[in-house]
């Protein structure tokens, strides 16, 4: 978003008495996706975000939303783009105390001019969704944290926004609260298919929850790819120094693990196969029942690949390094709606 010189970093922008809060950041978002970014504090996320929604104007480049340019709009235009199109979940709820639950979450469509019984009753579908059904009477300082984050989340969805925006929207609740909401965040989007960017520090989240992820340091992005793309296939020293504790049986799948190399004709097992998105923890239990590599089948019950116990324990880390995995690198493809670059 920031593009000041070629190639220049943070501390030669300040030498010249420029901050740069984002650098050359250029990513696309498919619709119906759940982008996540991550970086650590002070890597430029945050202001990343808010570039999205029109909150801060980038020095250069452009901000491409459902075929408008966010940054040539009018102030009026974009209001009207904030208020319809894109919502925002904040980390620290951003409730108004002196409404209800069910009003908080009407406040976007109150901005709107939506009438009372309508928004009203969206309202209350989206805290339904959010699991509130019974609460919309309730004032914020009864809920818990969670329920509190809950009717921040019902707000942005009662809106029926095209793009949601998430900033560390989680990571001021209790761990166990904090895996609820991704859990019901994952439930809404098998449900609703709603565009996501999600903002985080914690690359166990990014990665619980991200279709794929952008790991920026220093304001610039580093890598962008799918979970596994990060963890198996770290783009520098820095990104393998994030995932090197990172739980890999919770993130890896049968596609990431399988040797490409053997292929074959329709397999007339019914039992101890796999697919490939089988999940790895579920991928050792059939292997520990067989003598043999496991089978990974496509849809048409064609042999795909096949996983040796062996490689199994060499990404668990007990071995070896594994023979790198032949596939091919992911590509970006153009979205139809939503674009950022500079």
């Amino acid at each position: 978003m920031e593009k000041l010189r070629e190639g220049a970093g943070r501390e030669e922008l300040r030498a010249d008495g420029t901050t740069a809060a984002v650098i050359d950041a250029s990513f696309t978002v498919e619709p119906g996706q759940i982008f996540v970014v991550m970086g650590l504090s002070g890597s430029g996320k945050s202001t990343l975000l808010r570039m999205l929604n029109g909150l801060l104007e980038p020095t250069a480049g452009q901000v491409r939303f459902d075929g408008q340019d966010l940054t040539a709009l009018s102030a009026r235009e974009l209001r009207e783009v904030r208020s319809k199109k894109i919502s925002m979940v904040f980390q620290h709820f951003a409730l108004f105390p002196h409404r209800s639950v069910r009003d908080n979450a009407a406040y976007g469509l109150e901005v709107q001019g939506v009438p009372r019984a309508e928004r009203e009753r969206r309202a209350d579908e989206a805290l339904a969704l959010c699991g509130l059904a019974g609460w919309e009477a309730s004032w914020p300082d009864e809920l818990s944290g969670g329920m509190q984050q809950r009717v921040g989340l019902a707000r942005a969805l009662a809106t029926d926004a095209d793009l949601l925006l998430m900033d560390e929207s989680f990571s001021a609740l209790d761990p166990l609260i904090r895996r609820d909401m991704q859990d019901q965040l994952l439930q809404l989007q098998h449900t609703l298919k709603k565009t996501i960017v999600f903002i985080t520090h914690d690359l166990n989240e990014a990665m619980r929850l991200g279709d794929r992820i952008a790991v920026m340091r220093d304001g610039r992005i580093v890598q962008t790819g799918s979970a596994e793309d990060i963890l198996l296939r770290p783009a520098d020293d820095y990104v393998a120094s994030f995932t090197q504790d990172v739980d890999r049986s919770r993130v890896l799948t049968a596609e990431a693990v399988m040797d490409r190399e053997v292929r074959g004709d329709e397999a007339e097992c019914d039992c101890d196969t796999a697919t490939p998105d089988t999940p790895f923890t579920e991928l050792c239990a059939i292997s520990a029942r067989l003598s043999h590599p496991v089978a990974v089948l496509d849809e048409h019950r064609g042999v795909v690949g096949v996983v040796p116990r062996q490689r199994l324990v060499g990404f668990l880390g007990d071995a070896p390094d594994p023979a790198p995995v032949s596939c091919d690198a992911p590509r970006d493809q153009g979205g139809e709606k939503e674009v950022a670059r500079a």
